[in-house]
């Protein structure tokens, strides 16, 4: 059985953290490997985009890296104050353990800034929100990253992406680092997406 920590702060957009949920539980329910997901905040309750609480399985300060295979970004709103938790020391340094450890890093819109703050996206391709004059894309390039106009993109162990709508395409890809391009085909077809999104 794998394990993946789905890191939960102030501010995550539900609809990230949902398919990263979502998409991995599906792998034991339809009888493949089961993937158990860990929530995990700096605080309990954890207030979401819009005002969702979600009380979270463990804290930040009781996570052990070693009992996770991998490690899941959702993105947030900067008015729900995502970055105050995301920019975080505690978070900065659980990224670069788990990036030290070569464990797949999944993140999803925004989720990629909190990678680059830590320090592990300098020179690597990444992409993260296009929209809105593409503010977070110019922050992203400012940490050194090589900016790639796509709705995903994987660069050795990570994963960004561009959007809510690539959030079940990053979950999907991060199950196929886990279990292998067969189970993520299958869950694909049982949850209805016909058609694997290009990945850069």
């Amino acid at each position: 059985m794998k394990k993946v920590l789905l890191l939960m702060c102030d501010g995550t957009e539900m609809l990230e953290a949902a398919s990263f949920y979502d998409v991995l539980g599906w792998s034991g329910s339809a009888g493949f490997e089961h993937v158990e997901v860990i929530t995990a905040g700096s605080n309990s309750p954890i207030v979401c985009t819009f005002g969702m609480k979600v009380i979270p399985d463990i804290l930040f300060s009781e996570i052990n890296i070693e009992d996770y295979d991998a490690l899941a970004i959702p993105g947030g709103f900067d008015e729900f104050n995502f970055y105050d938790d995301a920019f975080s020391t505690t978070v900065s340094k659980l990224i670069k353990c788990f990036h030290e450890l070569r464990k797949p890093i999944a993140s999803i819109c925004v989720g990629a800034l909190p990678v680059a703050n830590a320090g592990i996206l300098k020179d690597k391709k990444a992409t993260t929100y296009h929209l809105m004059g593409g503010r977070r894309r110019r922050q992203l390039a400012e940490y050194g990253v090589n900016v790639i106009d796509a709705m995903i993109v994987s660069d050795g162990n990570i994963i960004t992406s561009t959007s809510p709508a690539s959030a079940p395409e990053v979950a999907l890809l991060l199950l196929e680092k886990l279990t292998g391009t067969d189970t993520a085909n299958q869950v694909r077809e049982l949850m209805g997406y016909k058609t694997e999104m290009k990945i850069v």
